[in-house]
């Protein structure tokens, strides 16, 4: 007898989609409209946001091939399998300490967004605080729970989205994008790069894919679950230079957040927009620390077999606490985001495609 799909400790086609979207969807929706702004001229980002979208969507199917050459292993076993298990414990732990430091960044973020636009009156600490004992929560149960909530949020926060652009048309003035083509490649290139740190978070399938049940569509839906953010992305990005014009973008820290407060819902049902939009993008930042927190505790539990979850919980809560709280202000937590940005892209591209590249030489597959 079949079993049923949601009571067994497999997730299907829909949760890969939607996990690796909620993933990358996070903290870039805000920032990213100004970085490029600030790289390219006029409504040019688009061209970088498209090049460095479909760049990162290229090695996210490198990682999902890799992934789906050995079914049911996370990235522990199957680079043992390619290479050997001293290298696969180094790689790991290595890549549990990167996942480690993005939550730590991700909280920090949520903090400092949440008093600027929601608890102006609440120190940083206590909200940032508040908010990882809601991780600390929801990491503590199954890892299927966390990617079968990303089926829940990506609706609400599509429709947010689409609810945001839809009331700011009547804002949009055609001649803000105007000239088109002025940027030189070394813009355009700037402005990728900095689109593809937004696109980081989908190496949580190394993970993953030891819950993945179909295992010959994770290619397919890793792509379409990659190309949710780069949709949206452009979409934002349009609305924004086209609303408020590429010199108020570069100049404002959260444009999209700009771009909440010009929302006017008529009768007075909504008088701030901006804080709807807020309380559910904590939402979709509160589901991408969860799943970053759950593959570090997945990374380190494949190192250390006979060490408990619970126990790594416990340990590493208090230290990715301090981690997350010892930039003084905006400048230092912008620097530690982007080196670990940089790290991001080491795990998330080079690593799996140097492990896929040394599989097809040695034949190595599946079971090995």
């Amino acid at each position: 007898m079949k079993s049923f799909e949601y009571g067994d400790s497999e997730v299907g086609r829909k949760e890969v989609l939607a996990g690796v979207a909620n993933m990358v969807i996070g903290f870039g929706v805000l920032t990213l409209p100004r970085t490029v702004a600030n790289a390219t001229h006029s409504i040019d980002g688009w061209i970088s946001i498209s090049l460095g979208g479909l760049s990162v969507i290229f090695f996210a199917g490198v990682l999902a091939k890799l992934i789906s050459r050995f079914p049911k292993k996370n990235l522990h076993e199957f680079t043992s399998l390619i290479i050997n298990k001293p290298i696969a414990t180094i790689l790991t732990f290595l890549f549990a300490s990167y996942m480690m430091l993005f939550i730590c960044y991700e909280m920090r973020v949520v903090a400092e967004i949440s008093k600027l636009y929601l608890f102006d009156q609440t120190p940083t600490e206590v909200i940032c605080f508040v908010f990882f004992l809601v991780t600390i929560y929801a990491v503590s149960g199954p890892s299927t729970v966390i990617l079968r909530l990303n089926l829940l949020f990506m609706p609400i926060i599509l429709f947010i989205i689409f609810l945001l652009i839809v009331m700011n048309i009547g804002f949009f003035e055609f001649k803000t994008t105007k000239p088109f083509f002025q940027t030189g490649w070394s813009g355009i290139l700037r402005g990728s790069k900095e689109t593809i740190f937004s696109f980081l978070g989908f190496e949580t399938l190394l993970f993953y894919n030891s819950f993945i049940n179909a295992p010959k569509n994770t290619v397919k839906f890793t792509i379409m679950g990659m190309s949710i953010p780069l949709l949206l992305y452009l979409l934002v990005f349009v609305f924004v230079v086209g609303v408020f014009g590429v010199e108020v973008a570069e100049n404002t820290l959260y444009p999209t957040a700009e771009l909440a407060k010009r929302v006017e819902i008529p009768g007075g049902f909504f008088e701030r927009f901006e804080s709807v939009f807020f309380t559910i993008w904590v939402v979709t930042l509160f589901s991408t620390a969860s799943m970053a927190f759950d593959v570090t505790l997945l990374a380190f539990t494949s190192i250390f077999k006979k060490i408990k979850r619970m126990t790594f919980i416990f340990f590493l809560s208090p230290l990715i606490y301090i981690i997350a709280m010892s930039p003084q202000n905006f400048a230092e937590t912008s620097i530690f985001g982007e080196w670990i940005s940089y790290l991001g892209i080491g795990f998330s591209m080079f690593m799996p495609l140097l492990l896929l590249v040394i599989a097809m030489m040695r034949g190595v597959k599946g079971n090995g």
